[in-house]
């Protein structure tokens, strides 16, 4: 770290020790170093760039060490945790032991929630300044203020605007801060979003200030707004804003102002800390500030891979062919071939590669935004109406749209098709969008149908049986991970309901892995031949319906049988071929189980978490040659995680 005015500051409160024109350079300093330590580890750069002046002026006006700050959408906390005492654990961002991708309450008293999923600040934020007015009441806890703040699109998200709703209810402060940026993380979608874009560009931050006061008399409710009216300084007065669509939550609403205008961030901060009622601060930002490669590709840079800048031009560096890519293409070749075919994402077109597939079946292919609940429900009527659709997303993300999978789809029996990008670990961005539920809340459902592909072919295969099926809900989950090279097989056997698939024999002990650690298995398999010992891998390919005949088959042959997943063991699929093996009445001593273990995973590789998880080739080898040579499992080989590492990851 070189000495730069940014490694000067140990916490927020040096800032208030710096002119205007010094907050300016430590702006322009914090984007240097933020763009330079992503382009060598990855992470998220446009969103963060676009909040540096935001947030100094926050952390200069408010005290976050007493006031509260909570973020809506976390992957544009950089900045936040640069002047919150974690500059020098930049430059491991996304590292075991390094800075976390998300707030993360283990770092820092700062960071109040892990967060990770969008629309969850406003209510946290009304939650916590209802806390504080009851204990102050009773004289336990001295007046917070309480500040969300809000981005990336997510304030169209049903969550936030179910907060917003509620937040307008409150008798005390609370200062909802709306970073519009005019984007998610691709182009943001839907009737709110048009809206925003209309306030943007209909009305100035000078035009509110020769106006707002005549309108105030000609608005309903306005004697009461009148009078707060005269208590806000010549700033707030000059931002108010007349007809924003919020001022009917009962919000005082103010803005747009310019989010990088530092000089008047401060100000309008300091007056509106005084208000105390609800109130909505509209700052105007652009994503990837500061950089002309960002600022006119903020979707690319959003959470771009390690890139190169080359004078004018940026190579963002390949890792080779992702899941990703291979679905992408996968579903354009669905598409092309069934004309039922259609497919939604929820804001996340670039990350799950639909934004490849949109542009080409624009009457069947939508992004709907950050509404996971909208985008099943619609596939749902879309099922209803006689197409075949899928809903692509993070498996993370799909939890948010779980009632609606049962009451929309599960419950009436209909064909909707999901696909789940990210399941398993995920690396870098840590705990906050590991996929390790998806099988255990799916499986509980009636009529469910789960499968995994392990490579590209068997991807092509587990989506065209999802195309060709339908009897009820399916769902198919993926990695983060790149495909193989090589593939065991180009034309693999197709996808049977329920059936299993051998890929090589053994007569020691058979591994039955599902989904993407059927690689892993293989590589220990060659690894344990070496040692003289034979044993069989299988593609289990399903974890709904699991195939009974096989698990009898092999318990019965008196073999070792060890499940492995890149899930959570409790519920996941070994859990699904122990029930079914107890169901049969079958002896279940020599089944052994391996998945991720009952504890969040900290950030680091996605390499080093399975290895940590103890289900890569090696972790697999010494279970299975453990087994065989004393009968029963090692202890689980788990490394250090989020709960049982307070101590290393504050670096106490």
């Amino acid at each position: 770290m070189t000495d730069s005015l940014l490694s000067t500051i140990q916490s927020p409160a040096d800032l208030r020790e710096l002119s205007i024109d010094q907050l300016n350079d430590l702006a322009g300093e914090m984007r240097e170093a933020i763009c330079n330590q992503v382009s060598q580890t990855g992470g998220h750069l446009a969103p963060n760039l676009g909040v540096v002046e935001l947030t100094i002026a926050l952390h200069t006006v408010f005290d976050f060490g007493q006031d509260r700050l909570l973020f809506d959408v976390g992957h544009q906390c950089y900045p936040h945790k640069l002047i919150t005492g974690r500059y020098e654990k930049l430059d491991r961002l996304r590292m075991r032991g390094g800075m976390a991708g998300f707030p993360e309450p283990m770092e820092s008293d700062y960071d109040l929630f892990s967060v990770g999923h969008a629309g969850t600040g406003i209510s946290t934020a009304v939650g916590m300044a209802r806390a504080n007015q009851i204990l102050s009441e009773r004289g336990q806890e001295d007046h917070r203020h309480v500040v969300s703040l809000v981005g990336d699109s997510s304030i169209v998200n049903g969550l936030a605007l179910e907060g917003l709703n509620h937040a307008g209810t409150l008798n005390r402060q609370m200062l909802v801060v709306l970073n519009d940026n005019g984007m998610s993380i691709g182009k943001p979608q839907g009737a709110l979003a048009g809206y925003f874009d209309k306030v943007r560009v209909s009305q100035t931050y000078k035009d509110w200030k020769a106006r707002a006061h005549d309108i105030l008399k000609k608005m309903p409710g306005g004697e009461v707004l009148e009078e707060a009216y005269h208590r806000l300084g010549e700033v707030a007065k000059a931002a108010l804003a007349h007809d924003h669509m919020f001022e009917h939550f009962g919000l005082l609403c103010l803005g747009p102002i310019d989010g990088h205008d530092m000089r008047t961030l401060i100000e309008m901060l300091e007056e509106v800390k005084q208000i105390n009622r609800p109130t909505l601060l509209h700052v105007k930002t652009v994503k990837g500030k500061g950089f002309e490669f960002t600022e006119g590709d903020a979707t690319t840079f959003h959470s771009p891979k390690p890139f190169v800048v080359n004078g004018c031009s940026v190579e963002v560096q390949s890792g080779g062919r992702s899941f990703t890519s291979a679905f992408a293409d996968a579903m354009v070749g669905l598409m092309k071939e069934d004309e039922r075919v259609a497919c939604v994402t929820a804001g996340m077109p670039d990350g799950t590669g639909l934004v490849k597939v949109i542009p080409q079946f624009p009457e069947r292919a939508f992004d709907v935004g950050i509404a996971e609940s909208h985008a099943m429900d619609m596939m749902a009527g879309m099922a209803k109406g006689g197409m075949k659709p899928f809903v692509v997303v993070y498996s993370t993300f799909t939890q948010r749209a779980f009632d609606q999978l049962f009451q929309e789809v599960s419950l009436q029996g209909l064909p909707v098709r999901v696909c789940m990008d990210r399941a398993g670990l995920v690396g870098g961005d840590g705990a906050v969008h590991h996929g390790f539920l998806d099988i255990s809340f799916m499986r509980s459902l009636p009529g469910m149908v789960i499968l995994a592909p392990y490579d590209e072919p068997t991807l092509n295969a587990s989506l065209e049986f999802m195309r060709g099926y339908d009897d009820g809900p399916s769902a198919c989950r993926y990695p983060r991970d790149n495909v193989a090279t090589e593939p065991f097989a180009a034309e693999p056997e197709p996808y049977e309901l329920g059936k299993a698939v051998k890929l090589v024999d053994g007569k020691d002990a058979a591994i039955l892995a599902f989904g993407f650690p059927v690689n892993h298995a293989l590589e220990a398999r060659k690894a344990l031949h070496q040692q003289g010992y034979g044993v069989s891998v299988y593609d289990g390919r399903f974890a709904k319906p699991v195939d009974r005949e096989l698990i009898r088959e092999l318990i019965e042959a008196g073999r070792p049988i060890v499940t492995v997943e890149d899930h959570a063991v409790i519920g996941g699929f070994g859990s699904c071929v122990l029930e079914a093996a107890a169901d049969m009445g079958l002896d279940t001593r020599k089944l052994f189980r391996m998945g991720l273990p009952d504890e969040y995973i900290y950030q680091d590789s996605r390499g080093n978490q399975l290895a940590e998880a103890g289900i890569d080739a090696g972790g697999i080898e010494r279970t299975v040659r453990t087994i065989l040579e004393t009968g029963s499992a090692p202890e689980a080989e788990i490394g250090v995680t989020v709960r049982s590492s307070a101590s290393s990851v504050r670096g106490v």
